[in-house]
């Protein structure tokens, strides 16, 4: 019975460990937005440059698993090469040894597992930060610093879970016999990987399989044995790498060719740096382990977090040369498939981005410029066929048109997802996303009932006057015009009180304005045509149309514009 209790303590242990973990990482992660963006966006064919922001990013967000799902994200979105994302999950590797080292902290004071009397006791520390943590998440309308109060309250709860895990252990020599038991019986450097693979599958994070390898590497029998030594424990850190693999690979189902292919990549990393390291630790083993205990004076815990630092930061250093032959082999290992008929998918985005809101919403931002131009083409296009049609261009249109529709869906579906993973501030930027998508798409209907209009001028064999024609494209080039303002604004990364962006905003004011009377104009234009004998009234509802539908995108594309000081469009 006292082992069956220790043991539920221990299971308990783990699992507020791993809570804490991603009640941390995902503080980091939304606390961290824009230390990401400025990351991601410094991404180049440099394959240090790429480990360093892979390293970097993981320390920030924690989480390596997280890191080399974004990166897939990226990839299946066509937003990153294969060559920059294999240097960055190398990167991620690095980045990730950072939790092992925090674990380790709890042994600072100690001495043979026990705290000394002078020592600092994590577990009170562990406590105060939740309870600060907690306090500091309360202020809702603060998100900075609810934010860092996630934070604080993950990392005291990660302390609170170590604490229960050694506590379960010392509880009761029953489930320490037991566990050194289990680690003796597979006391074998190929059986000890495996283990270490098969525990990080399930838990599905190599920080976590570490900090709990560390926990046991500190715990001790009453005869002053460990549970788990050293060496033991090296094998299931290298093992653990390994394991780490399987959220990789859930997150590439469903995906493009490139994707899986960075995810090989991950995959052969890991297994390379296994490959390399276990015969190297196996012959020298124990020369290795007295390095160990020389550089951290002992410490078993520090020992193990030092190990797994080495592991990942040698490990990329020896592959890094190699990256552009490991793409090769990716690419050789999965072929592109045939194409049949290509399914339509969104350019910029991909919902393994939701890990991090902030690059997300920014993808979303390129997402819409590419929307916003499809528009573009398609009046632009659509009106010419007005004035000169052609055979080609309607088959075009309407394949931006069903891009277009395609685009307000699955771009609007993807947001609902993303608001409720931002931040308050977030939140805002993306209410104004949603209705930028859909003025963008009612355009794109315009666009379309203008090609509609030049097809029933077709059939029906009419054609527009020479005036008519000539002020249907000087209105047209005013609405060129705000395009591009628009596009500009809403994709400039500076604040709306910028002189720069105040200023295009007051030009797509006064040419919006210009819209306004040039339609009142232009009808007016019409009817003293017809009075004149210069126009056939059959053309009239055409002309209207084309006018009337000119001047409501114009009131569009200052919604477009103007949603970056105002989520809904409006200029007040």
């Amino acid at each position: 019975m006292e082992l069956l209790k220790s043991f539920i303590m221990l299971l308990a242990g783990v699992g507020i460990f791993i809570v804490g973990m991603n009640m941390m990482g995902d503080g980091l992660e939304k606390g961290a937005g824009n230390g990401l963006k400025k990351l991601f966006a410094k991404i180049s064919g440099n394959r240090f440059a790429g480990i360093g922001i892979g390293a970097g990013a993981t320390a920030i967000i924690q989480s390596s698993s997280a890191t080399s799902v974004m990166v897939i994200g990226f990839v299946n979105a066509g937003v990153m090469t294969l060559f920059q994302a294999a240097s960055i999950i190398l990167g991620a590797n690095i980045g990730t040894t950072v939790t092992g080292l925090i674990v380790a902290l709890q042994s600072l004071g100690q001495e043979g597992g026990e705290a000394t009397s002078n020592s600092i006791s994590f577990s009170d520390i562990a406590i105060i930060l939740v309870f600060i943590g907690v306090m500091m998440m309360f202020m809702k309308k603060r998100e900075k610093i609810k934010l860092a109060g996630t934070i604080l309250c993950g990392l005291g709860v990660i302390f609170v879970g170590l604490d229960i895990m050694s506590d379960a252990l010392k509880s009761s020599e029953d489930i320490t016999v037991f566990f050194q038991g289990l680690f003796t019986a597979i006391d074998f450097p190929l059986l000890l990987i495996l283990f270490g693979a098969l525990f990080t599958a399930v838990i599905q994070s190599s920080s976590a399989a570490t900090g709990i390898v560390i926990t046991m590497a500190g715990a001790t029998l009453a005869n002053g044995d460990p549970v788990l030594t050293v060496q033991s424990a090296l094998f299931i850190v290298l093992g653990s790498n390994i394991g780490t693999c399987v959220t990789a690979l859930l997150a590439c189902i469903g995906t493009g060719t490139n994707a899986k292919r960075a995810t090989f990549i991950h995959f052969f990393n890991k297994i390379a740096g296994v490959v390399i390291f276990t015969p190297f630790i196996w012959i020298f083993q124990d020369q290795l382990v007295s390095l160990l205990k020389n550089a951290t004076g002992g410490n078993v815990q520090f020992q193990i977090a030092l190990f797994h630092v080495v592991f990942n930061v040698v490990n990329a250093f020896l592959l890094a040369p190699f990256i552009k032959h490991i793409v090769k082999l990716s690419e050789m290992a999965i072929k592109d498939k045939k194409k049949k008929g290509e399914e339509r998918k969104l350019k910029f985005v991909d919902e393994r981005l939701l890990v991090t809101p902030a690059i997300a919403y920014d993808q979303v931002k390129k997402e819409i410029g590419y929307m916003a131009n499809l528009a573009k083409e398609n009046v632009v296009a659509s009106l010419a066929e007005i004035n000169s049609p052609t055979k080609e261009n309607p088959k075009l249109i309407y394949e931006r048109e069903a891009t277009i529709n395609f685009t307000n869906k699955a771009l609007t579906d993807f947001l609902i997802k993303l608001t409720s993973e931002a931040t308050m501030e977030d939140e805002k930027h993306i209410g104004a996303c949603f209705h930028v998508i859909n003025d963008l798409e009612r355009i794109g209907d315009h666009a379309k009932n203008f090609l509609e209009i030049s097809e029933e001028l077709i059939q029906k064999s009419l054609s527009l006057s020479q005036s008519a024609k000539d002020e249907v494209a000087y209105m047209a080039s005013k609405i060129e015009r705000m395009f591009e303002l628009a596009i500009e604004v809403f994709e400039s990364t500076t604040k709306p009180e910028a002189c720069e962006v105040s200023a295009k905003l007051a030009e797509l004011s006064v040419i919006e304005s210009e819209t306004d009377k040039l339609k009142k104009d232009y009808i007016s234009n019409h009817f003293t045509r017809l009075a004149e004998g210069k126009c056939d009234a059959s053309h009239s509802p055409y002309y209207m149309s084309i006018v009337t539908r000119l001047e409501r995108v114009a009131d569009h594309l200052i919604n477009v514009g103007y949603s970056i000081v105002n989520p809904t469009g409006s200029q007040a």
